[in-house]
């Protein structure tokens, strides 16, 4: 609707996880460092925490469109599941494995051999569980128990938590140290700074083929992380709804004015029927100044008026 508006190919800001889009903050290098380096180097278990919206799914994406022939994944998205079975038959599902559907005993057979033949031939298995802190302790349970999969000498399957930081809350219990320990790479993504926010904004627009990624203001741009605190999908969010006002009201750059409005209706706060514009409150207050003297001068005469302000007059320097 808007992308013609603005010299756009795309729109910039869409809620998916897209890896195009992807924007390497100081933090989310990091991150992507620690996925990569725990993939590489074969451990056994990694962690990666952060608040909603931060970014964790897309990174994810990233990490997945980086592998190459020599690592297999399995990536559940979706972790509420009702039984060990469905989770079991879930990550055999996920690794193409032609498995009927049986006992967990069944599936665990079916995925060692997996693994075991995946492992002679020197092909890394990865399991990458997305939105980890939904997990159920049975679940979580069962986690632990496929990292015993292992030869005396590596790993068979490694195990990549990805999900919000209630998943740190709960790793912290005690009936969980078992799986804690085994926690060989572990990272929490943090939001974005102010400086990031604004490289962030011009790079989605660059990648959406912006003519200019300045659409815009800085005081606009400091609105936007003042309501986002840093968090990208808030980001994609606020701003995709000002580029729609922008269209709307045919505005080629996005002001601060258009982003408070935007986030007035995104909290669904009504907005005033009546924009107070500053001209006409100085002139309103000029006339209001104007209209006491007429009357004071009315009501008390020109004489009364200079005789009072005399007397004040006397009274403050004698």
């Amino acid at each position: 609707m808007y992308t013609q508006f603005f010299g756009l190919k795309e729109k910039p800001f869409e809620i998916t996880a897209d890896p195009r889009f992807l924007y390497l903050s100081e933090s989310h290098k990091e991150a992507l460092a620690h996925l990569i380096y725990a993939v590489q180097e074969k451990k056994g278990f990694a962690v990666i925490t952060g608040e909603v919206g931060t970014g964790k799914t897309t990174m994810v994406q990233t990490l997945l469109s980086r592998m190459d022939g020599s690592t297999r994944t399995a990536f559940l998205f979706n972790p509420k599941l009702d039984s060990s079975n469905e989770f079991l038959h879930s990550i055999c599902e996920d690794l193409e494995l032609k498995v009927e559907k049986g006992t967990k005993s069944d599936y665990l057979s079916h995925l060692n051999n997996f693994l075991m033949d995946c492992y002679t031939k020197n092909i890394n298995v990865v399991l990458i569980i997305d939105e980890a802190h939904t997990l159920s302790p049975q679940l979580l349970e069962e986690v632990r128990l496929l990292t015993n999969l292992e030869t005396p000498r590596s790993k068979l399957l490694q195990v990549i938590l990805v999900g919000q930081q209630e998943l740190d809350t709960t790793l912290e219990q005690p009936q969980f140290r078992p799986l804690k320990q085994r926690i060989s790479v572990r990272y929490n993504l943090q939001p974005l700074n102010p400086k990031e926010v604004k490289e962030y904004i011009k790079r989605r627009l660059r990648v959406a083929g912006a003519r200019s990624t300045y659409l815009f203001t800085p005081k606009a741009l400091k609105k936007i992380y003042q309501y986002s605190k840093g968090i990208p999908r808030l980001i994609n969010i606020v701003c995709d709804n000002a580029l729609i006002n922008g269209y709307g009201s045919e505005k080629q750059m996005i002001g601060d004015d258009i982003i408070r409005e935007v986030i007035s209706d995104l909290a669904g706060s009504p907005r005033s029927k009546f924009k107070i514009n500053i001209k006409e409150m100085k002139f309103f207050y000029v006339l209001a100044v104007v209209l006491l003297v007429i009357v004071v001068l009315y009501f008390w005469g020109p004489g009364n008026v200079l005789r009072f302000l005399q007397s004040l007059w006397t009274r403050a320097w004698g």
